[in-house]
């Protein structure tokens, strides 16, 4: 059968990078491709329906409150925003200009990364904390709690945070600082999933808000994400993306998002207009979030490895090549060989093209990740593996 790709002349790939955007994301099982195309059919208020998404989204995360986004990048300039404005709508308005100059917000520099443009597009200014040593190599320390700490001034708007397994200090430590001075704790999250409990550790840790994306692990469309937390800075955030050329008379917000009510006039068209979500997206992540909650690690895990292992037989023993699967929340398959960058070229060459991970081929070693692969394409891969 002919697919949509194939009518418009595009070549699909074998996507073993995982869910990278830059190869469209992950694979939407059935029911939420379904549930999406049923959402397409009917009209619904935004604001209602993001009230439907927060009641599912606190449930399982134990937040305040939450949104849909249109990804986890969206998530933090929404979040940026909501820090840098609150509930008032006159500094919505001026976005991405902050009139007072309070618009700082502090990041330790061994987490800087392209995606916290989103904060200076908004209209933050990232002032950096620490010196990473254990990166660059002439020492072990990184940043610390109390260097935070004395980075705080009145222009402080927030403090951003990159969670990572290795990100120092610990969270709940720059939560204690966050707390102690009175400004939210803005957390990227975007591909912290799994573990699933991750969904809730970041906010018992401390966050105010936590960015996560929706187009990951959690299979719901690569243009989606969950903005979560504080019910003030969640409801200001959602404020800020939604479409308000309404009269203002005729506008009510849900009780879900309260803090809303007690806003002097609504403000105009936010700063994240851009980051608009549609309706299609915001069920496909409901449904995605709650298959991925009831699925469990172990389901999930069991799923992926036996993907690997059948790369590994399909391949069979190859001279001059060694894999092994690593351990990981998402397990990988560990491929080293004496020509790693002629054998991704070879894979990317070939029909169908097969994309990997390049980030160790330094080292002699390409990663396969099992999450957007079906049993067919761990046969291609081993297959293509064993005859280069």
């Amino acid at each position: 059968m002919t697919s949509v790709y194939q009518r418009f002349g595009v070549p699909t790939v074998v996507n073993a990078c995982g869910t990278v955007t830059r190869l469209s994301g992950g694979r939407m099982h059935p029911e939420v491709a379904a549930a999406m195309a049923a959402a397409s059919s009917e009209c619904v208020d935004m604001i209602t329906l993001q009230a439907g998404a927060c009641r599912v989204i606190t449930r399982i995360t134990g937040a305040q409150a939450a949104i849909v986004t249109s990804g986890a990048s969206a998530g933090v300039l929404l979040g940026a925003a909501a820090c840098l404005s609150g509930l008032d709508p006159a500094r919505m308005n001026r976005l991405p200009e902050v009139a007072d100059g309070r618009n700082a917000f502090i990041v330790v520099r061994s987490q800087r990364n392209m995606y916290d443009r989103a904060i200076v597009i908004a209209g933050g200014r990232i002032v950096e904390v620490g010196i990473a040593d254990r990166y660059s190599g002439p020492g072990v320390r990184d940043a610390t709690a109390w260097e935070i700490a004395a980075a705080i001034t009145p222009d402080t708007a927030a403090i951003y945070y990159l969670a990572h397994p290795q990100s120092l200090p610990p969270l709940a430590e720059v939560a204690a600082v966050a707390r102690e001075h009175a400004i939210p704790l803005l957390v990227d999250a975007a591909a912290q999933l799994p573990p699933a409990d991750n969904l809730r550790r970041f906010l018992e840790q401390g966050a105010d808000l936590v960015a996560f994306s929706g187009g990951k692990a959690i299979g719901g469309p690569q243009a989606s994400g969950i903005l979560c937390g504080r019910a003030d800075l969640v409801a200001s955030a959602l404020l800020q993306m939604l479409d308000l050329d309404v009269f203002p008379d005729t506008w009510h917000a849900p009780a879900e998002f309260a803090p809303l009510r007690q806003l002097p006039g609504l403000p105009r068209h936010g700063v994240g207009r851009s980051c608009k979500v549609g309706k299609e997206e915001v069920i496909g992540l409901l449904v995605a979030l709650e298959r991925f909650v009831a699925d469990g690690e172990a389901t999930r895990t069991v799923a992926w490895r036996l993907t690997l292992d059948a790369i590994i037989a399909a391949a069979g023993p190859v001279q001059g090549m060694t894999m092994r699967i690593l351990d990981r929340p998402t397990p990988l398959l560990e491929v080293t060989t004496d020509d790693a960058d002629g054998l991704a070229a070879r894979l990317a060459l070939g029909t169908p093209s097969i994309l990997c991970s390049l980030a160790r081929r330094h080292e002699g070693v390409l990663l396969f990740s099992p999450a957007s692969l079906t049993p067919k394409d761990a046969r291609i891969i081993g297959e293509r593996l064993r005859d280069n």
